[in-house]
Order: structure tokens, then sequence, then C-alpha cells
């Protein structure tokens, strides 16, 4: 079965007659009649009742006839966001991240879109690569781990892990805290698809500690009294965030941007991450990664 085949059987159908049909097609009626009937064997299944020039559809024609107008209609708009991949434009892009880079990072970017941008909507990634991310239907994905060909990626910036204490903590007035500090004290975690717990196992592995759901509870727990939360969302609560010094250097995500160099905006996608970069390392006055 063809789609014009399709074509000509909604229009023959609106028409009523072959020569109808025939005229606003551009087509020799014995020729669309052909097509008809290739158009029924296709589909096992007589769409007209015939009598003479004239054709009424038959009981399982009308029945196939909306479904038909759907396909077209469908086909039609694909052709149309072909058209403007095809350009390089894109009318809607998708960016997976972990749930963090979504509300502190990508959230706060698509605040700042101009009406022409692309509508934008997020993916949900934690603990999946960018590749992943990609797999599963993202445009652009965010991610730590470097990708490899055919994907390309761009370097955002390099976000520091924070150990989040009260303000009336000891340690208040500080800049950072070292590991060795740290490990003295009650330490609330996120689970180990978060890349902030991931920072922490690649240093310290098997951290015994309180286990949050997320970020905003581990802080809540900390403004509670429950201990030190390890994380990189933004500070709630009240809280005073600290640098965190392991081995020498402070704790830190690498965040990069993803995208799979076949899609057909390509290019359009690498100068919105590149956009996302900028944006990233304004916001939190970070290097790039």
């Amino acid at each position: 079965m063809e789609l014009r085949h399709l074509r000509y059987f909604v229009a023959t159908a609106e028409a009523g007659t072959v020569s109808g049909a025939a005229a606003r097609l551009h087509l020799t009626q014995p020729g669309l009649s052909r097509q008809l009937r290739q158009l029924e064997k296709d589909l096992g299944v007589p769409l007209f009742d015939r009598a003479g020039s004239r054709l009424e559809l038959s009981t399982t024609g009308r029945a196939l006839l909306p479904q038909a107008r759907d396909l077209l209609q469908r086909a039609d708009a694909l052709r149309v966001a072909a058209s403007f991949h095809a350009q390089g434009r894109l009318e809607r892009l998708t960016i997976g991240a972990p749930t963090v880079t979504l509300t502190d990072v990508v959230a706060p970017f698509i605040a700042t879109l101009a009406p022409d941008d692309p509508t934008t909507d997020v993916l949900g990634a934690d603990g999946l690569s960018p590749a992943e991310t990609l797999r599963l239907g993202a445009d652009l994905a965010i991610g730590t781990t470097p990708a490899s060909p055919p994907f390309h990626q761009t370097s955002l910036a390099v976000l520091p892990v924070w150990a989040y204490v009260p303000a009336g903590h000891q340690w208040a007035g500080r800049e950072a805290v070292t590991l060795a500090e740290l490990l003295t004290q009650t330490l609330i975690l996120l689970p180990k698809t978060f890349t902030a717990r991931q920072a922490l196992d690649a240093v310290m592995p098997g951290i015994s500690a309180v286990e949050a759901a997320n970020g905003t509870v581990a802080q809540a727990l900390a403004a509670a009294g429950r201990g030190i939360a390890i994380a990189s969302d933004d500070p709630r609560f009240g809280l005073t965030p600290l640098g965190v010094e392991a081995n020498g250097r402070r704790l830190s995500i690498r965040l990069v941007a993803v995208w799979d160099s076949r899609h057909a905006a390509a290019t359009t996608i690498g100068r919105f991450a590149a956009r996302l970069g900028r944006f990233v390392r304004d916001r939190y006055d970070a290097p790039a990664a």
C-alpha cells in the first residue's frame, strides 16, 4: 500500500466520480481506476460499489475513510517537520539530564528563551549516560560521561559538590572542609544514581551515611540538624555551602552536553548547547568543563 493510493481513495470519495477525482489529481480516468483497484487488492476489501461511472463508498470504504484521512494528515505533518529538520530548524527540543541538573540548570535556562526559540521539553535521566539518554528520545543530553562518535559534545561547566551545614554550625564561617573532617560527622548522601554521590564515591567509596531521596530532602534533613548534606543542588533552607577538599582538590562535577552528529538539526542543537554552556557558567561563575 502506498500513500498516493490513499490520496486517490480520499479524493475519489470526496469527488463522488472517477472523472471528478481524476481532474483534481491530474490523472487519466483509466489510470485512476487502476490505482484504486490496486489499493483494494492491497487491502483485500472493496472500497467502492460501482454503478456505471459513479462510485459509492462501500460499507468498508465508509469505515476506512476517516482512518485514511488521519494517516494522510500525519504524513503531511511528518513532511512539514522533516522540512524544518532539513533546514536545521527545530520546533521542539527535548533536553535530557539528571533531576538536579533539570531543576537548577535546565529550567532556569528555559526561562530565558526567546519566542522564536524551540519549545523545550525535558526528560529525566538519573543514572543514565548521555548516550543512553539520547537513545530514549532526547535531542540534547547533559551528563558527566564523555561521548564518543557518532556523538558530539561540548563542555558546559565545572560545578562544585557542596557540604551543607546550618548557619549555626561550627564550620559555617569556613569556605571549605576536608573529606577527613566530614568523615567525623553524620553525612546525608543522595542515592548512587546522583552525580554528587558518584563524585564522592569516586574518592571515598563505601561511606556509611543517612541516604535521602534527593538533594532537597537531604538539605531539609541538614537544616533539621540530622547531619551534613552532600549535594550539588542550589542552597535551600538557609544552609551554608562548604567546598569539599578531597586529595588536594575541590570535589566537583564536570558537565557536558551531548548530541547525535547524525541528527538532521545537529548544527542547531550544537548552537543551543553552546548557549546553555554560557548560561551555566554565568549563572554559577563557573569555569568550563
